[in-house]
């Protein structure tokens, strides 16, 4: 059944984010992300005491893919 939608606003969507209004089929999101961090990098807390005296991130990746989206609809 068709919707009557009076005014949205939108202040800001992600990147794999849905905004959606009326009638659909079918909603699929998809989104891949990969991260490099440091040690202690996601610590969370109060009072956190953390000693990094050597650290290092190693970003080589020898393949190219690590979580593809193929065929993904």
């Amino acid at each position: 059944m068709p919707a009557i939608v009076g005014v949205a606003q939108v202040i800001s969507l992600g990147n794999s984010a849905v905004f959606h209004i009326g009638d659909v089929y079918r909603i699929s999101p998809v989104s891949t992300a990969k991260t490099f961090s440091g040690a202690g990098s996601f610590n969370t807390g109060d009072g956190l005491t953390v000693y990094n005296n050597q650290s290092s991130t190693n970003t080589y990746d020898q393949d190219g893919v690590d979580q593809g989206n193929y065929l993904n609809v």
